[in-house]
């Protein structure tokens, strides 16, 4: 009788604990109202409305009056980007945008793809939704979300998309052809700012998977870096039945264990103990200069932007030079820190002046420096390692392409603690941060290859489920 009573009360712990366990790794929906005042109501308006970027003379006349009157500061001797944006650099930058840029045949670049805008969780989501243009008959193209981060914008992935909607064309396998919807975060671009406090990743993970449900998309993939990897993460968190695969170019790992301390002391040297191959090593380490210097280095914006976002910002919106300075700084630095070393800061070596002034004016004329610098708060004020997604892992397959000039790299030993499913990890040959538009074709593939491996698997998953 009491072995009985003992072993149902064991059987029921670990019943229990099993059942309670896979509930925690679905993180909730988050439901929200961004809109002002009060939530309405009325049912919130679900249509989907076409939408084209415009310019006006005035806005123009305006934006060269400020670059007219800028007051430049000399930059020290030889300093380069070392210091952030060199204004001798700056000027040339500046006259471009006053005499040679084009803002006008740019917007028309921008209408090149259809956008659209619909309400959702009480604010206006602008987003970007390219079909393919042709399809091979019997074939359907893959929902595919794209997600941006900052500084960047939607436009990051202007070069990349004809070679996911068209691959055939570029020069790419046309085995699996994607249907590319890119939104802007709130706050973002085109994309209304949320009226209240505490719109996060979750947050905007959430608005995102509501918007791909609006579209009809039941399945789909999504790929991100920088704060789209955080995105994409919480979306795969949320609706892990509906992401098919998950794809980063940016990696982080927010909850470290002393493990992950334990490999940072002794990696270098017992690389194999911890899982680091080659490239990890010499990315890594070593670790006080390529991983705790270059963060304190490099991070002084993040903790502006975490604590008082408004102060910096009034300034930012107010200049476009200040604007300018403040972007380009990161473009430069994030796409090589070697650049740093440069009086141009290398920009021009892996972008045009027109797509770097186009990013920029999408941050001006919007007017949305100010509430995109507030993401990092309404993300990083309650701490680091704090929040539920932080603890959660990701059970969706997930392909990783790390590029090696990004700020800090995140061996696969280190990513697979969170993702427990990595179909697909590699050590990209170039690039850095803002990948689809420095190295669209070398993402690109990445992005076929990973998505080919997902389907071959759930195509051999489905033929082992039907057979007899």
């Amino acid at each position: 009788m009491l072995l009985d009573i003992l072993v149902t009360l064991i059987l029921g712990t670990v019943i229990y604990y099993f059942l309670s366990r896979k509930k925690e790794e679905t993180l909730p929906f988050k439901e929200g109202w961004w809109g002002k005042g009060q939530k309405p109501d009325t049912e919130e308006d679900t249509t989907i409305r076409p939408f084209k970027v415009e310019t006006t003379e005035e806005e123009l006349s305006d934006l060269f009056r400020r670059l007219d009157q800028a007051r430049f500061t000399e930059p020290l001797e030889n300093s380069c980007f070392l210091y952030g944006t060199n204004s001798v650099y700056l000027r040339k930058v500046i006259s471009y945008w006053k005499n040679q840029f084009n803002w006008k045949k740019q917007v028309e670049v921008l209408n090149n793809y259809p956008q659209f805008k619909t309400k959702i969780q009480g604010i206006d989501i602008h987003f970007v939704h390219v079909k393919p243009p042709r399809l091979p008959e019997g074939r359907s193209a893959k929902p595919l979300l794209m997600v941006h981060g900052w500084p960047g914008s939607f436009y990051e992935f202007y070069k990349i998309i004809p070679l996911l909607t068209d691959p055939a064309s570029h020069g790419l396998s046309d085995e699996h052809i994607f249907e590319v919807i890119c939104p802007s975060i709130p706050g973002y671009g085109f994309s209304e700012a949320p009226h209240k406090k505490d719109f996060n990743s979750v947050s905007a993970a959430s608005v995102f998977y509501e918007l791909m449900l609006r579209l009809g998309f039941s399945e789909f993939y999504a790929q991100g870096g920088d704060w789209g990897w955080l995105i994409c993460t919480n979306l795969a968190q949320i609706a892990p039945n509906h992401m098919k695969g998950l794809h980063l170019n940016l990696a982080s790992v927010t909850k470290v264990g002393f493990i992950h301390v334990l490999s940072i002391l002794l990696g270098r040297y017992l690389p194999g103990l911890f899982g680091f191959q080659d490239e990890d090593v010499k990315r890594m380490f070593p670790f006080l200069e390529k991983g705790l210097y270059r963060i304190l280095k490099e991070s002084g914006y993040a903790h502006i932007q975490a604590t008082k976002p408004d102060t910096v910002g009034c300034g930012l919106n107010d200049s476009p030079v200040g604007l300018a300075a403040y972007i380009l700084e990161k473009f430069s630095t994030w796409t090589d820190l070697e650049f740093r070393n440069l009086e141009d800061g290398g920009l021009e070596r892996k972008f045009t002046l027109d797509d770097l002034l186009t990013n920029i004016m999408i941050y001006w004329v919007s007017g949305c420096i100010v509430s995109s610098m507030r993401f990092y708060k309404e993300n990083l004020q309650k701490g680091i390692g704090t929040q539920k997604h932080e603890k959660l892992t990701v059970q969706v397959p997930t392909g990783i392409a790390s590029f090696p000039n990004e700020i800090m790299h995140t061996p696969p030993a280190w990513a697979q603690k969170k993702y427990t499913n990595i179909v697909s990890f590699h050590y990209m040959p170039r690039g850095g941060h803002f990948a689809a538009l420095e190295e669209p074709e070398l993402l690109a593939e990445d992005i076929l290859q990973f998505v080919g491996k997902v389907e071959k698997s759930n195509f051999g998953e489905r033929k082992e489920r039907n057979s007899p």
